[in-house]
């Protein structure tokens, strides 16, 4: 966290982070279900280990983005960013680097960005620790199937 965000809104306005309870596991009482469900995650990718956020995708963006650049250092962002990246840029005092979307003037949506268009902003900026991409995922109409065209998601990433 940015020494300075504390130093405006203190410490105590981040301690309300609470998990969901009615039998998932909680910070007082456990019964393993979360742990057991991060081994078989860590397990499922290869990985030494997994941590779920159950607390809402805000909260895992703002993980994700300090998991990967700290106060001061760069990070790519597409301009189209959520609310919650720019909560976790101001929050996480990271330098955002703003790569624009593409925008579909036919369907009237911002696509993610061109990847030579993020290659040239790494070219421009070489000591960005990575790039945050956040892309929407269109909800499922009822009677629908799933299938078909439809639009890339990817976690954050660093370099």
């Amino acid at each position: 966290m940015d020494p300075r965000v504390a130093e405006i809104v203190g410490l105590d306005v981040f301690r309300s982070d609470v998990l969901s309870r009615n039998g998932l596991d909680d910070r007082r009482q456990s019964q393993g279900v979360l742990s057991q469900a991060q081994e078989l995650m860590a397990d499922a990718v290869g990985a030494e280990q997994a941590f779920f956020s159950t607390c809402g995708s805000s909260l895992s963006v703002k993980t994700a983005m300090l998991a990967v650049a700290g106060p001061g250092e760069k990070l790519l962002l597409s301009r189209n960013a959520h609310k919650s990246v720019i909560s976790g840029v101001v929050v996480n005092g990271v330098e955002p680097i703003w790569v624009h979307p593409k925008f579909d003037r036919e369907r009237h949506l911002a696509h993610p960005p061109e990847p030579d268009d993020v290659r040239r902003r790494l070219k421009e900026h070489p000591d960005a620790k990575g790039m945050l991409l956040i892309t929407a995922r269109p909800r499922r109409r009822p009677g629908r199937r799933r299938g078909g065209a439809g639009r890339r998601s990817g976690p954050a990433g660093g370099r």
